[in-house]
């Protein structure tokens, strides 16, 4: 190793610290190093230390040495999974403002999967669900460039921007026979956490777009107004989680709470025994009683697996729909000295009855394939009828139903509108629902 006979040694010397100081922070301290590895630690800081004197004094042109350390740190965490890495001063405040609900981007929770980007879920009416991204969508170059040789946090800086501005995106989807470029105008995001519909005056919907710092509160608020709108009558509870990718522990651990009155939500289990975390339900917090549909799919990830396998092991609902995406790590943010922070992941949830969430997911009880459900929903669309029957009231001349000597109308006709949902899964959901009803299924009232 060539170095000058002035200042080469006080070099070395100031890198060694600062690496040794990036370590403390990593990996807390030197110790932590030692615990983690067979080889000695010096040893491994050395050679680190060497190839970074090397590149500053004879690459072709000078380099920041923190952007070399941000290489490294970023080149180090993505060597561990695909959901650990670093984050720049600005990225890590971007993120402190997306668990807030607003963001500028596309709208796409995305992760590494077997080294390819892939869409866990686009959020709701953002511009990437508008332009028809989908859960599962693997996203192959931005702005033509491959993301294959990409750290995640790469590619979330080519995809945000000022909002106005526009960003095209290849994807590959199962069924496509080639790419497929797509361009979204970038916007701010805001997200609204929580939607909610009543139908047929007496079914509650309720969906969950993420899990943020208001989920629970907005939950609570949006129960209450469906109550009033019942006349305090809701018979039944679809809960809606498809293409949440999750979001904050703590909001998943309220709303499953809202549902389930006593035993474990979800454990976290890491290295260190004395950092586990075992989350239980409080019957004071329950608010919802009623039977429960909790619909999933594959963009269902992290804190909506959380509740729907909450639910599902307490035998409090039924999910519905497809399998989960099957993200049961547990990611912990550090901040760092220069307002830097990493995303590291520390742990793995579990459910109520063990199961871990990781590469799995939660299977649903009533499985309702994709297919189906757009055949249902063409068919809807087009309003095809069964094949109808003649009946008593189809006959000529046939006698009036007379009650006290006036004709009444049938029930059909006395009742109020209904609101029909235009999606078949709420549509299956509310029949299952009605038939948990008739069989009292729940015997409890709210």
């Amino acid at each position: 190793m060539k170095m000058t006979k002035h200042g080469g040694f006080r070099k070395l010397t100031l890198l060694l610290i600062l690496v040794a100081l990036v370590a403390f922070l990593l990996g807390g301290g030197l110790y932590g190093i030692r615990a983690a590895t067979s080889e000695e630690p010096y040893e491994s800081l050395k050679v680190f230390t060497d190839v970074l004197h090397i590149i500053q004094k004879d690459y072709v042109k000078p380099v920041k040495t923190k952007k070399l350390i941000y290489s490294a740190i970023e080149g180090m965490l993505t060597s561990l999974d695909p959901h650990s890495s670093f984050m720049t001063p600005k990225m890590y405040k971007e993120m402190q403002v997306e668990t807030k609900g607003s963001f500028g981007g596309l709208g796409i929770e995305i992760t590494m999967r077997d080294g390819v980007l892939t869409v866990i879920a686009p959020i709701a009416d953002t511009p990437a669900s508008k332009a028809g991204i989908k859960a599962g969508d693997q996203i192959i170059a931005i702005e033509g460039k491959p993301t294959k040789n990409m750290t995640l946090m790469q590619t979330v800086r080519k995809l945000r921007g000022k909002p106005g501005t526009k960003v095209t995106i290849t994807i590959m989807r199962k069924g496509f026979t080639r790419p497929k470029k797509v361009t979204i105008v970038r916007a701010v995001i805001k997200i609204q956490s929580v939607k909610s519909k009543l139908y047929e005056k007496h079914y509650a919907y309720v969906r969950i777009t993420q899990f943020q710092e208001r989920t629970d509160s907005d939950f609570v608020k949006a129960v209450e107004k469906l109550r009033d709108e019942s006349q305090d009558q809701i018979r039944g509870f679809i809960l809606d989680l498809r293409n949440d990718p999750g979001g904050l522990l703590n909001q998943a651990v309220k709303i499953a709470d809202r549902f389930i009155s006593k035993g474990v939500i979800v454990s976290i289990k890491g290295r260190d025994e004395n950092d586990n975390i075992v989350f239980h339900a409080k019957a004071s917090t329950t608010i919802v009683k009623r039977p429960l549909i909790v619909l999933t799919n594959a963009g269902s990830a992290s804190a909506s697996e959380i509740v729907a396998g909450a639910i599902q092991d307490h035998h409090r609902g039924v999910i519905m729909g497809m399998p989960t995406f099957g993200k049961g790590s547990v990611q912990t943010i550090i901040p760092l000295s220069d307002g830097s922070g990493l995303r590291l992941t520390t742990a793995l949830y579990y459910t109520p009855s063990g199961r871990s969430i990781q590469a799995e997911g939660i299977t649903p009880d009533i499985i309702v394939e994709p297919a189906i459900l757009k055949a249902e929903l063409e068919a809807q669309k087009k309003k095809i009828k069964t094949p109808t029957f003649i009946t008593e009231k189809d006959l000529a001349h046939h006698l009036q139903n007379v009650e006290n000597g006036k004709p009444q109308a049938s029930k059909s006709e006395s009742g109020g509108k209904k609101l029909i949902p235009k999606d078949p899964l709420i549509m299956r959901a509310i029949q299952i629902l009605k038939g948990a009803m008739i069989l009292d299924y729940s015997g409890q009232s709210d």
